[in-house]
């Protein structure tokens, strides 16, 4: 399992990489976070519960990284730990986090949405999943 970031234009692209779909959306989520901070540096101080909803997986992956996005927003918090179970068209999401602070997390960029644009949930030929989007910042 990894993550990874590729470039596009003024915004970011975030890919995650898994043994299970969950596991490639867990790994895409901290390549969101990592748009903003090292996701290292974030403590598991709380948790937030997420329900996602996606007539297929590309649909799912999108509504949960606008779900991440919308929760760190609202709440003013980075996550660094995320677990998914997926059930059919249903997600159910753990976020692991802590309030922003500035001093230590120095955020470089905000993230502001999960695009359609080079959106791609499949198995790949190695046999691991790949989940990626392009991030509005």
């Amino acid at each position: 399992m990894h993550w990874e970031h590729f470039e596009h234009k003024a915004d970011i692209g975030v890919r995650g990489f898994g043994h299970t779909l969950g596991e490639s959306f867990e790994q895409a989520a901290l390549a969101l976070t990592a748009v903003a901070a090292d996701p290292a540096c974030i403590r598991a101080a709380e948790t937030v519960e997420i329900e996602c909803r996606g007539s297929d997986p590309e649909l799912l992956f999108v509504d949960w990284m606008n779900a991440i996005i919308f929760e760190a927003s609202t709440r003013g918090m980075l996550f660094g730990r995320f677990e998914v179970d997926i059930a059919g068209d249903v997600l159910r999401g753990k976020l692991y986090g802590e309030a922003v602070d500035r001093t230590r997390h120095q955020p470089a960029a905000e993230a502001k949405g999960a695009t359609y644009t080079e959106l791609r949930v499949a198995r790949q030929a190695d046999g691991l999943w790949l989940a990626q989007c392009v991030i509005d910042v």
